[in-house]
């Protein structure tokens, strides 16, 4: 379908102006509105949801029990076929009257924080607190939402919606769950992709693609006095951060670098027998990210070869490398008709929108060419992915809004 034809549609389904005359159309359009009035009636609800995911505990690969609490919401919603999947992924299905176009609409169900971490949420106000309250539980209550709205109006769309709440999002999960997904859980073709990612009102329509890395340093270690002259893995590990600091890299395309993690050594009084640290490398092209990659592997090895030169091969350290995470790197056009689609339905509904780039589920269909976005739910959130995290909800049912209509506007024709 044009971008122009989407448009006109989209116009139609925000008006609730039949787009024939008949009653069939016209019974079509007046379901559409009612879904729009079942999120508004219902926010405070969306709300409620928010937060009691978010007092459910989804840390990085442990989101079983948050799924099972996401399913049982889905399947309460009134999709079909809700389950998981072996990935762990909540899957249903909203059938049009069509197979296609098939959407794929998504929320990831991990945070970036770790088994134990408090995870009440507090209010004040339209203020709530909590870890992970924007990203992604946020997200997930708008994918509650829509679900509900289209099964409370009965509104059935031209094409398919399968509805997913995926693992692995965050961090070392590699986008394992959208992985699995995409290439075993459903059944292709896909013709659009939306992933409901966070707070605001933001549409990603660039994927930043990053390459993940633990680089250990090995050598033989010993007493700290008596063997005292040895290559040590730690002073390796140091000459390789000092070097990656001093890398240039281009700011157009975008690419960045971090050493984000350091461990190793047993004692204070002891060559450690092992040092290692976790990389993130990323940039919004694969070419850029790959001579990135390359330069700081030449580095490890050129640190280790520079420890073991300083200290005459007296028990030499050897480098090897893990690759930890590889997300790829990806565009949809600020022209497609996907964009253009989210940029309407966003400006009809006074929603300030800008096109941003970032690293989400969405990445992946961007990569196999599936007309991907990734949205902002609605709201403002603020100190992702910290302990202070913050979702405003002043006016969060324009997100949910926005999502609603843009499901309907993706799967017509």
């Amino acid at each position: 379908m044009r971008a122009a034809a989407l448009l006109a549609l989209m116009a139609s389904v925000l008006s609730g102006i039949p787009t024939q005359e008949d009653r069939a159309e016209r019974g079509e359009h007046s379901r559409t509105q009612a879904a729009i009035d079942v999120v508004r009636r219902t926010e405070t609800a969306t709300l409620a949801d928010q937060v009691r995911l978010c007092e459910v505990p989804a840390p990085p690969f442990g989101e079983r029990a948050r799924a099972e609490v996401v399913r049982d919401m889905l399947d309460a919603a009134g999709l079909r076929n809700v389950r998981r999947d072996r990935e762990g992924n909540v899957v249903g299905e909203w059938p049009g009257r069509s197979a296609r176009p098939h959407l794929v609409l998504t929320a990831h169900l991990d945070t970036v924080f770790p088994e134990g971490t408090p995870v009440r949420v507090t209010r004040e106000g339209s203020q709530l607190r909590g870890p992970g309250i924007g990203d992604n539980c946020r997200g997930l209550a708008v994918l509650v939402a829509v679900a509900r709205a289209l099964s409370a109006a009965r509104v059935q769309p031209e094409g398919s919606i399968s509805f997913a709440a995926t693992v692995g999002e965050e961090g070392l999960g590699n986008l394992r769950g959208v992985r699995a997904l995409l290439t075993t859980t459903l059944k292709g073709p896909f013709d659009r992709f939306v992933a409901i990612d966070g707070s605001g009102s933001s549409i990603t329509n660039v994927g930043v693609g990053s390459r993940r890395y633990r680089l250990s340093f090995r050598g033989l270690g010993g007493h700290s006095y008596n063997n005292f002259g040895r290559a040590n893995p730690a002073q390796a590990l140091g000459r390789a951060i000092a070097l990656i600091s001093e890398l240039r890299v281009p700011s157009s395309p975008k690419t960045t670098f971090t050493v984000s993690r350091v461990g190793g050594g047993t004692s204070v009084n002891t060559i450690p027998a092992e040092a290692w640290m976790e990389v993130d490398l990323r940039s919004q092209d694969e070419k850029a990210l790959e001579a990135l990659d390359r330069s700081v592997h030449e580095i490890a090895k050129r640190a280790a070869a520079l420890e073991n030169a300083r200290w005459n091969q007296r028990g030499p350290v050897t480098v090897q490398s893990q690759r930890v995470g590889d997300r790829p790197a990806g565009r949809t056009g600020p022209q497609s008709e996907i964009v253009q689609a989210a940029l309407a339905v966003s400006k009809r509904l006074g929603v300030t929108a800008s096109l941003i780039e970032g690293s989400t589920d969405a990445n992946l269909p961007m990569q196999m060419n599936i007309p991907a976005i990734a949205i902002g739910a609605g709201g403002r959130g603020f100190g992702a992915h910290t302990l202070q995290e913050q979702f405003d909800s002043t006016d969060s049912v324009r997100g949910t809004e926005r999502a609603l209509l843009l499901a309907l506007t993706l799967s017509s024709r």
